[in-house]
């Protein structure tokens, strides 16, 4: 049981130290609502999520404002999309229109994303896969809440080159179809490999069919506690650094379970799990950059920067796991360029590169996250930096994923304003030589050798 006190210990982490409940994501399953005619299996979609959902964001700030625990976000995670409109949606319009009663489900609600407008194609692809990955662009152009999310590989399955090269034709065009805001729309598309079912962040977060027909899931943040926590052991040897932010995480993740069991109790709807991963954001402060640099390298993207994320990332999830019933998601550190200040300054002073940031995806949450890249990028160079974050996911038995937002109009040397949590960026340089002989091959790469467990 966790009591009052344990929540008292850490106001000083909140008012002081930004720490937050990053979002509570209410994972519904739309299953029960196909309907072979999209208008009926549209009002099905509608009518599920708000007689479910009705409350979330009421619920949410009733929590925060009675435990005294900032609570950012309220969102809603759906099955996937291509699997609740392959009988209904015979062209891509007809996968829009979903997400047009996804959107005005959200309006109504008050929460600020839905999640789900995916397809799992880590294999192969159906007819409805595809109708719903080509309307994608649109779909994200002509809506407001809606992020989508495409995993095109798994380390059982091996790489789906075909989707992979699909991909980054559709960032491309979402790039196009929403360049009078800066190619927002790449903001809220994220493409995956080994993609978990019960991630409550977006834009990744898809509720999955081996899920109950409704759950609850937490993410927890507070990268300004543990960079507060460093600064008071400076100079103490490894053993004690790891001792402090396991501590920290501890206490940390035990703020997200009250959250997490109060809101399934007034909500009705079971609890999930608890997402222990360090996300940052733009604010002074909460960044999981200057935790690195609190560790001891000058700048992430210096000689140390891998081994001081895998520790980190390690004794979060010590930590962690024994502070909550169920752990899931991601669960780690998120190394998102525009939303944490210090990886933009790190990009800034020449520290940080997109070839850096791939080696830390070997040892982080995630993989390349809300990096602005120049407009003019080829379909097929985004699609072989796909590729090389799917193949380490794949290899390393670990969920990876790039959201990549070529600009259009801004080159190298620019920024990129998003506002919000997704922040601000700097355009950064991409590797300039081709790949398109190895991304235009058909097919897929086979899962390694070591994924044969049965």
């Amino acid at each position: 049981m966790i009591n009052i006190s344990e929540v008292l210990e850490t106001n000083k982490m909140i008012e002081k130290e930004n720490l937050d409940v990053r979002t509570i994501t209410m994972g519904i399953s739309l299953l029960d609502c196909i309907d072979s005619d999209v208008k009926v299996l549209c009002s099905n979609i509608y009518r599920k999520i708000i007689s479910l959902a009705e409350d979330l964001v009421k619920t949410g700030d009733d929590i925060a404002k009675e435990y005294g625990i900032p609570i950012v976000n309220k969102r809603i995670s759906v099955t996937p999309i291509a699997l609740v409109g392959g009988t209904a949606c015979r062209t891509s319009d007809d996968y829009v229109q979903i997400a047009l009663t996804l959107d005005k489900a959200a309006e109504k609600l008050g929460v600020n994303f839905i999640g789900g407008y995916s397809a799992i194609v880590s294999k192969g692809m159906t007819h409805s896969d595809e109708l719903l990955i080509r309307s994608i662009p649109q779909a994200l152009a002509c809506t407001e809440h809606i992020c989508s999310s495409v995993n095109v590989g798994s380390t059982k399955t091996g790489i789906n080159m075909d989707a992979v090269r699909l991909m980054g034709e559709i960032i491309k065009e979402t790039a196009e179809l929403t360049k009078e805001k800066d190619s927002l729309g790449c903001a809220k598309l994220v493409v995956l490999c080994n993609a978990p079912d019960d991630n409550p962040f977006m834009a990744g977060a898809f509720h999955g069919v081996s899920e109950n027909d409704a759950v609850i899931n937490v993410g927890v943040s507070g990268p300004g506690v543990v960079k507060y926590a460093l600064e008071q052991i400076r100079g103490e040897s490894f053993e004690v650094l790891c001792e402090t932010i396991k501590r920290t995480a501890f206490k940390i993740t035990r703020v997200g379970q009250l959250v997490a069991q109060e809101a399934s109790r007034r909500l009705g709807v079971p609890f999930g799990i608890i997402d222990l991963s360090l996300a940052p954001t733009p604010a002074v402060g909460d960044s999981v950059a200057e935790i690195l640099q609190e560790i001891g390298v000058e700048y992430p993207g210096a000689p140390g920067t891998t081994a001081a994320l895998a520790l980190l990332n390690d004794q979060v999830k010590k930590g962690g796991i024994m502070a909550s019933s169920y752990v899931g998601g991601l669960s780690g550190a998120f190394i998102p360029v525009s939303e944490d200040q210090g990886m933009i300054d790190a990009v800034e002073a020449g520290a940080l590169t997109i070839e850096k940031l791939e080696a830390m995806t070997c040892v982080c949450s995630v993989g390349l996250d809300m990096i602005a890249i120049p407009g003019s990028t080829s379909s097929s160079t985004i699609a072989g930096i796909i590729a090389d974050e799917s193949a380490i996911g794949m290899i390393n038995q670990k969920t990876t994923a790039v959201r990549i937002i070529p600009v259009i109009g801004k080159d190298v040397g620019d920024n990129v304003e998003f506002g919000g949590l997704l922040g601000h960026a700097p355009i950064m340089p991409v590797n300039g030589f081709g790949c398109e002989n190895f991304v235009n091959r058909k097919g897929r790469i086979p899962a390694p050798i070591h994924s044969f467990k049965n």
